[in-house]
């Protein structure tokens, strides 16, 4: 009919997730207090490489400035540009690079660039030329890990390139770090002796004429146990994120800011004596209900945990078993569970809620809890939840 309005049509409602990362800013908040409180009056450089250890670099970086971190620190250039791109403006230190990176938009931006080579300063140098303006520089020394970093044979000839292109206003020298081989042993020789390389690199540096206005080198764990070697700044990572550096010591009062879960997307009796999954790896011992969640090794559930890890469901622990597949995998519920299509499982989160912690996936596949969270990918989508609105 005429002059008659129709009907809209039904806007389509937006599917929940299946899988879900879900991060606690408000945890993440306590444990910038556990970090700030260990540093005492010494400044936090908050480590938010690998797209915040896999719980969303910007998103993370905000609540974690609003706490009192100081500073940031990247890995690459493009995570670097990111930030700023976010609308980040604290300082950001960027430090592995290739030797023929463009360190122009960078430094542009005003991020700060570690190198560990002549070829790396070079580089860092045409792209000041280019950008007008001097880089913001840090020179990263390697003191024993033998990883990145400019060795003790190689450290004059790049403190003489260093110095002259500071004397040409090119650079201007902010920070001398190093990294820690095994600072998960707080009691260790090898620390005292890369400290000590440390201060002897600086004090070279310094009679040179380049004095660092900031010299680092705690991480997670000599952040927490090692006081005495908080140098200008502190830089911790995956205590940050609440997966203490020291499992077997302490969980350091941290709570774990990633959930991640997953909805059952069907439930169904199996008999006793059928099998589940590809190659029938595990087999009913006798009548259950198994539930299949929608995440699989796409999505960072490692193949190699199949059959060996827990989920909650409902505030109680059921195994899942048969192989972890590339999209799914299937968990023993039990006769009688109660559960539903659209019911929630939570794969790992915080153990005082009774959950599973990445901690034990790490022990089962004899790896370490920061593997855990940085391969969560996939499809799983994230959720934040908490902080100050």
């Amino acid at each position: 009919m005429t002059g008659q309005s129709q009907p809209s049509p039904a806007q389509p409602r937006p599917p929940r997730p299946q899988a879900l990362a879900t991060i606690d800013h408000d945890a993440l908040a306590h444990n910038v207090g556990v970090i700030r409180e260990c540093a005492g009056d010494t400044p936090v450089m908050a480590v938010v490489k690998a797209d915040g250890y896999g719980h969303g670099a910007a998103e993370v970086a905000r609540t974690m400035l609003a706490e009192g971190v100081r500073e940031l620190g990247v890995c690459t250039l493009s995570e670097a540009l990111g930030l700023r791109a976010a609308g980040i403006t604290a300082p950001i230190l960027s430090w592995l690079h290739a030797h023929d990176a463009d360190f122009a938009p960078a430094i542009a931006a005003g991020v700060e660039l570690a190198v560990s080579t002549r070829r790396h300063l070079a580089a860092v140098v045409d792209g000041a030329r280019r950008a007008g303006a001097p880089a913001v520089l840090t020179i990263k020394v390697d003191t024993g890990l033998n990883r990145n970093g400019v060795n003790v044979d190689d450290w004059p000839g790049l403190l003489e390139a260093a110095t002259a292109a500071q004397r040409a206003g090119d650079v201007r020298l902010r920070g001398i770090f190093t990294h820690f081989a095994r600072a998960d042993e707080p009691d260790h020789p090898v620390i005292d002796i890369q400290a000590a390389r440390l201060k002897e690199m600086v004090d070279q540096a310094c009679a040179a004429g380049l004095e660092p206005e900031v010299v680092h080198a705690a991480n997670s764990a000599a952040t927490l146990t090692r006081p005495d070697l908080r140098f200008d700044m502190v830089r911790p990572g995956i205590a940050l994120y609440g997966l203490s550096p020291m499992p077997e010591v302490s969980d350091f009062g941290l709570r774990p800011v990633m959930r991640l879960s997953g909805r059952f997307v069907n439930v169904k009796t199996v008999r006793e004596g059928e099998g589940v999954s590809y190659g029938h790896t595990w087999t009913a011992p006798h009548d259950t209900t198994v539930g299949v969640l929608p995440l699989g090794y796409a999505d960072g559930i490692p193949r190699t945990l199949s059959g060996r890890f827990d989920v909650a469901v409902g505030g109680e622990r059921r195994p899942a078993v048969g192989r972890v597949c590339m999209d799914q995998f299937v968990v023993d519920l039990g006769l009688g569970s109660g559960v539903e299509v659209g019911d929630e499982a939570v794969i790992f989160g915080d153990p005082r809620r009774g959950e599973p912690h990445a901690q034990e996936w790490a022990d089962a596949l004899g790896t370490i809890h920061y593997e855990v969270v940085t391969g969560v990918k996939g499809r799983v989508q994230r959720r934040y939840v908490g902080g100050r609105g």
